[in-house]
Formats: C-alpha cells, sequence, structure tokens
C-alpha cells in the first residue's frame, strides 16, 4: 500500500512538472509568434547579425519540430510548425536584402545565413565554476576587423574561391587568450563553434605553450563558457548594469547552443521574457533608454560595454536589431532543450 502510495506521488509529481513544461513551452511559442511577427515587418531594416539570429532560431525551430513528443499538444506542434514556415519566406527576403545593401559583409558571412549550417545539440554538459578566471582583463581583447577576418578565414570566404579552415597565428593566439570579458569572450566561443560546424579540426594546430598541450577544442569551449556563466551571475548579481542585457542573452544563446544545459536557467527565461516589447515583439528598446538617460559619454564612461556600432543597429521604432536576434535565438534554445529534456527524473528544469 505504502508503495502504490510513493508511485502515485511520484505520478502526480511528473504530471504537475510536465503541465508547467508545457505552460512555459507555450508561452515561448507565444513569444516567438510575436518577434516573427516583427521580422516579417522589419526584415529589410534588420542587419546581418540579427538576421543570423534568426537563422539560427529557425535551425531550431526544425528540429524541435522532428523531435517533437507525440504525446505532446497538437497546437504547440501546429504552431511550431507555422512558425517555421513562415520564416522559410521572410528569412528568404532578408537574405535577399542583406545581400543588395551590404554585399561585401554578406559575402563574408554568407554560410552562416544558411539554417543547415547551424549544429543543434542533442547531448548535454554543464559549465566548470572551477574553470572561470580569478578576473577579467579589464579591455575587450579582440579587434573587431581581426575577429570577422578570423572567421572568414575559417569559411573560406576572406577571397572568391578561397581555403576554408585557415589558422592565422594572430587568429590563434587571440581567439585562446584568456582572461578576455564580455564580446572578446562570447566572439572566442563563436570561433571555435564556427570552426567545428564548417568541420576545421586544425585551430589549435601550432599551439607551443606547455601548459595547454593536451587541450582540445571541446575544452576550450568549456572554459569560455565556463566564464559566460560567471559573467552572467554577476549581471543578475549587479541588477543588469548598463548594457549588459545584449551580453546576458548572448551568452546564453552561445552557450546553449554548443550544449551546455545549465545557461537553460528557468529565472533567466523569465528575464529574456520580460525584456521583450510585447507590442511590437522585438527587444532592446529599454538598452536605447539607459543609453538616453546616462547620454553616451556616461555610458561610455561607466563602462557599461556597448556593442560596437557597425555591428549593432537600432531600428526606426527603437528596437535593437542584435539583441532580437540573439533573443530570439536563445528563446528557439530553450524550446530544443525542453524538448529534449522530457524525463524530469533525468535532469531537472533549473
Amino acid at each position: 500500500m505504502r508503495g502504490s502510495h510513493l508511485m502515485s506521488l511520484t505520478t502526480l509529481l511528473f504530471a504537475t512538472a510536465t503541465a508547467s513544461q508545457q505552460d512555459v513551452i507555450d508561452d515561448v511559442l507565444g513569444r516567438l509568434e510575436k518577434a516573427t511577427f516583427f521580422f516579417e515587418n522589419q526584415f529589410g531594416q534588420i542587419n546581418l547579425d540579427g538576421v543570423v539570429g534568426y537563422i539560427i532560431l529557425q535551425a531550431e525551430l526544425k528540429e524541435s519540430v522532428r523531435i517533437w513528443p507525440e504525446a505532446d499538444l497538437a497546437s504547440q506542434l501546429s504552431t511550431a510548425v507555422n512558425l517555421t514556415q513562415r520564416l522559410d519566406h521572410s528569412l528568404a527576403q532578408a537574405v535577399d536584402a542583406l545581400q543588395k545593401t551590404d554585399p561585401k559583409y554578406f559575402r563574408e558571412f554568407e554560410p552562416l545565413l544558411e539554417a543547415s549550417f547551424w549544429t543543434v545539440p542533442h547531448e548535454w554538459d554543464t559549465s566548470d565554476p572551477t574553470l572561470a578566471y580569478t578576473a577579467f582583463r579589464m579591455m575587450e581583447c579582440y579587434d573587431e576587423q581581426l575577429s570577422d577576418k578570423c572567421i572568414s578565414l575559417l569559411l573560406g570566404t576572406w577571397k572568391d574561391n578561397g581555403t576554408p579552415c585557415i589558422v592565422t597565428k594572430a587568429c590563434r593566439d587571440t581567439m585562446t587568450r584568456f582572461g578576455c570579458p564580455h564580446y572578446s569572450l562570447s566572439h572566442q566561443l563563436l570561433y571555435f563553434m564556427v570552426g567545428k560546424m564548417r568541420g576545421c579540426s586544425n585551430i589549435l594546430e601550432g599551439e607551443r605553450r606547455q601548459s595547454r598541450a593536451n587541450m582540445t577544442d571541446r575544452d576550450y569551449q568549456k572554459m569560455f563558457c565556463s566564464n559566460m556563466m560567471k559573467s552572467n551571475a554577476e549581471f543578475v548579481r549587479k541588477g543588469f548594469p548598463g548594457q549588459t542585457r545584449d551580453i546576458f542573452i548572448e551568452n546564453i544563446m552561445l552557450c546553449g547552443l554548443a550544449g551546455f544545459s545549465d545557461f537553460y536557467k528557468s529565472d533567466w527565461l523569465q528575464n529574456i521574457l520580460l525584456w521583450q516589447d510585447l507590442g511590437v515583439g522585438c527587444f532592446g528598446k529599454d538598452e536605447k533608454d539607459i543609453a538616453q538617460l546616462f547620454g553616451e559619454d556616461e555610458v561610455e564612461n561607466k563602462q557599461v560595454h556597448k556593442r560596437v556600432k557597425r555591428r549593432e543597429k537600432t531600428l526606426c521604432d527603437g528596437c535593437s536589431s542584435h539583441m532580437t536576434g540573439v533573443a530570439v535565438s536563445a528563446l528557439g534554445g530553450y524550446l530544443n532543450y525542453y524538448l529534449t529534456e522530457q524525463d524530469i527524473t533525468k535532469r531537472p528544469l533549473t
């Protein structure tokens, strides 16, 4: 009798948690619908970084549809299918617009504008707090042009019919430097992720530092995400000072896509949902308000980690192109993670 009661209680708890999870999936899908509506109306104004975010979302949605559990609500699956179809249409238009408005940047990063380029994780790892740096460097480590060049060398887009997977000493040294903060750190991770997805296996060739002789590309990814976890925890603790919401979401998006499940925290998801403009569907309006409140000079003095201007684009309604892109791909990551982790007895949601 006692065993039967315990089994009934376990079943009830599982059903309650599953129902709660279904509610979260409903929320995520609803917010993605609003963000997709925004994209359909603004795709011609969104820059390449923002479009890439929607491309990653498309890859995550297609994978979610593929693995959708049969027992789950048919209406949710129908919504996800509808979103993929709408994005297929609007993304084709957006990519065509980018090719016309920014042909050089388009050529350099064209492979990233295919949903098939992006690999969605099926197995999960967690970050390791023992890998966190004692302190971050005060300044960003990378130069914007160098970062673009390093990624184009991996992609093979550095010239017409260029050889891919080229790794220069400057790129390797910059992308493996420890202690880098914020956007330098996330771009170091992105560099290794792009290399893996492009099929490059030579990023660490020529490494002469004995202390890193046995480090693999996955070791570097874990190192970077462990420090991105440290950064995010600090942002939360300080109440998201300055313009740190954008890098907070970017860290979740990239490390989640790299397969680190501890970035998909439920309270972090609630923060992302809170920052969406429900009337328009975009993200980043509050970030713009902060800059106006302090003034551009004061923002710089407070070291609040502004995006470099070429990578950011504030749209006519005050939305951030970059923050909207990373937010929708982060939400797509949450959706995919929740669907692959249906058995709550294996890995409870945190």
